[in-house]
């Protein structure tokens, strides 16, 4: 076995293996396993939805350091980067969550491998669960006739085949992948910041070719407005090729952040309105003119500059 197997894959084949020896329908076992998942990543999206409620909040505050240094580039990312750090906004917050739920995706995929591998290879399935997960009834004999696995969810749904393949169209797996996209691009939506500028790709272009500068800003809401758009049309068409453990896996993680993310935005509102702002106002008060002298001292730096060439 691999390191990546070791650490990602023999947890998870054992995890689903685990509440399969309770309930034997393979579909309920990756529904019950996604949503452990997602209640174990509840604290890294709490905080993920902090920081997206403070970067809402501060849309007005990066709008004004556009305005006030939109001729000077480095002034303003001084600025900015003085106002994430007052807000204590990483700029890699949400990265946290796609590191997890990357590996067990790819953990997953691999799970189903070992499943179809183990009709043909028959000591699969014991050479990656754990000795106490075999004393189970149902996986002792899951590991003695490989053949046995129940791999229809509610008894309909083939999870091992795709969507589309040679043999045709699955329609239930078909559905499983739009209504995976769907709620990834509400999901998407629920969290991203809410932006002012309705300016498209093309307005930009034509601003900056008549010599007006950038904002970043804009730009930044045009590519997520974009990726909401485009990312879940390519998803489908990885989804469909996907084994329907994968598509389930995933519509299932997709509902249920929806749901988790409309609890804690929701419930915790006023916790959340807490963490957006500043707790001490001395230490907010220090910073701004800190911010002020940084973007100055650029300011007079670039202007010093400017008069030695002359």
């Amino acid at each position: 076995m691999s390191f990546f197997d070791v650490l990602i894959v023999q947890p998870i084949f054992n995890i689903l293996m685990a509440i399969y020896g309770l309930i034997p329908d393979f579909g309920v076992s990756i529904i019950l396993f996604t949503i452990i998942i997602r209640l174990l990543l509840w604290p890294m999206v709490k905080k993920q939805l902090h920081q997206t409620k403070a970067m809402r909040k501060m849309q007005p505050q990066l709008a004004k350091i556009n305005a006030k240094y939109k001729n000077d580039r480095q002034a303003r990312a001084l600025a900015m980067m003085e106002l994430y750090k007052e807000h204590n906004i990483s700029m890699f917050g949400s990265i946290g969550v796609l590191l997890i739920q990357l590996p067990v995706l790819i953990g997953i995929y691999r799970v189903v491998q070992i499943f179809v591998s183990s009709r043909v290879h028959t000591g699969d399935l014991a050479k990656y669960a754990y000795d106490f997960i075999e004393q189970l009834p149902v996986v002792s004999n899951l590991v003695a006739h490989p053949d046995q696995l129940n791999q229809n969810f509610l008894g309909m749904v083939d999870l091992t085949q795709h969507a589309v393949s040679n043999s045709g169209v699955t329609w239930s797996l078909l559905i499983l992948a739009v209504l995976a996209v769907v709620m990834q691009f509400l999901t998407t939506k629920q969290i991203s910041p809410a932006s002012d500028s309705k300016k498209r790709l093309r307005d930009i272009m034509q601003e900056a070719a008549e010599g007006k500068e950038a904002d970043q800003s804009e730009i930044n809401a045009i590519v997520m407005r974009k990726m909401m758009k485009f990312m879940p049309i390519f998803m489908f068409f990885v989804i469909i090729n996907l084994p329907g453990a994968l598509a389930l896996y995933l519509t299932v993680s997709n509902v249920a952040a929806y749901a988790q993310n409309a609890i804690i935005l929701k419930g915790d509102s006023d916790e959340m309105e807490t963490i957006s702002k500043t707790p001490n106002k001395s230490k907010k008060n220090s910073k701004k003119p800190q911010a002020s002298r940084r973007a100055a001292t650029a300011t007079e730096a670039k202007i010093t500059r400017i008069k030695a060439k002359e």
